[in-house]
C-alpha cells in the first residue's frame, strides 16, 4: 500500500467512524474502500470489523455525558451485546455473510419507519419518561435486542447502527441523543467481542487495520460532536437517508 492509498483509506476511516458515531453505517464507506484497494472480500469484511472498533468506542466515549444517567441499563445490556457479537463471529466462519442478504433490506426499511413514527407510537401507546428500569417488559425487550443485534453485528452488520437506534428510540424512556449514546455503546460491545474472534482466528492486513483505527477514532470523535448539535427531527432525517443509502448500497451489490 503506498502513501496515498494509506491516506484515502485514513480519509475513508474519518468518515465512517464520524457516520458511525452519528447513525451507523460506516462500513458502507470503508468495506468497498478496501474493494477498491485490492483486498479480497473475506480479508476486506475482517479488516474492516476489526479497523472500525477503535472508532466505535471513541463514538461511546464522545456521548460519555449522555451515558452516566445509564450506567445501570448498561451493565444490564452490554453482556448481552458482547455474547451476541462474539457467535455473531462464529457464525460468519460457518456462513457466508450472504445467507442475510435477502432479508436485511426490509429490516433496515423498516427499522427507518420505526425512527419515523415513533413520537407518534410513543403518543397512542402512552408511554411516559419515567425510568425505563420500572416496565420490566421493556428491560427484557431491551436485552433481547441487544443480544440479536449484537449476533447481527458479528456477523452481517450493515446498518446495525440504524436498526438499533430504531427499536431503542421506541422502547428506550429517553431523547434521540441519548439512544444514539447507548446505540453506540451497544455497537462498540459487539463490535469489539467479532473483533477478538477475527485477531485470534488470523489471516489479518494489519497495516489496513492500524490506518482505519487512527481514522475511526478520529472520526469518532467528530461524529459525537456533530451528531450531538442535529436537531430531533433533522436527526431522524439523517437516520433515514443513511438507512436508505444502505439498501441501496444492497440491493445494488
Amino acid at each position: 500500500m503506498d502513501l496515498w492509498q494509506s491516506l484515502f483509506l485514513l480519509v475513508a476511516g474519518v468518515v465512517a467512524g464520524a457516520l458511525n458515531a452519528m447513525v451507523g453505517s460506516g462500513s458502507l464507506v470503508t468495506f468497498p474502500t478496501l474493494l477498491a484497494l485490492g483486498y479480497p472480500p473475506v480479508a476486506a469484511n475482517v479488516t474492516n470489523k476489526i479497523g472500525i472498533v477503535p472508532g466505535a468506542i471513541s463514538g461511546a466515549l464522545a456521548y460519555r455525558r449522555e451515558l452516566r444517567a445509564h450506567t445501570g441499563l448498561l451493565v444490564k445490556l452490554m453482556p448481552a451485546s458482547l455474547v451476541g457479537g462474539f457467535l455473531g463471529a462464529l457464525i460468519l466462519f460457518a456462513l457466508p455473510a450472504s445467507t442475510f442478504e435477502a432479508v436485511v433490506p426490509g429490516l433496515i426499511l423498516f427499522a427507518c419507519a420505526l425512527v419515523l413514527v415513533q413520537p407518534a407510537v410513543r403518543r397512542l401507546t402512552g408511554w411516559s419518561s419515567s425510568a425505563l428500569d420500572r416496565g420490566r417488559s421493556r428491560l427484557a425487550a431491551l436485552i433481547a435486542l441487544a443480544f440479536v443485534a449484537g449476533i447481527y453485528g458479528g456477523y452481517f452488520g450493515a446498518a446495525q447502527g440504524v436498526v438499533l437506534i430504531a427499536v431503542l428510540t421506541l422502547l428506550f424512556d429517553g431523547s434521540m441523543q441519548t439512544s444514539n449514546a447507548v446505540k453506540n455503546a451497544l455497537a462498540a460491545t459487539a463490535n469489539t467481542a467479532a473483533a477478538v474472534v477475527f485477531i485470534v482466528a488470523g489471516g489479518i492486513s494489519w497495516l489496513p487495520v492500524v490506518i482505519l483505527a487512527v481514522g475511526s477514532s478520529v472520526g469518532g470523535q467528530i461524529g459525537g460532536r456533530l451528531g450531538k448539535r442535529l436537531p430531533p427531527l433533522v436527526y431522524r432525517i439523517v437516520i433515514v437517508c443513511v438507512g436508505l443509502a444502505a439498501v441501496a448500497k444492497l440491493l445494488a451489490d
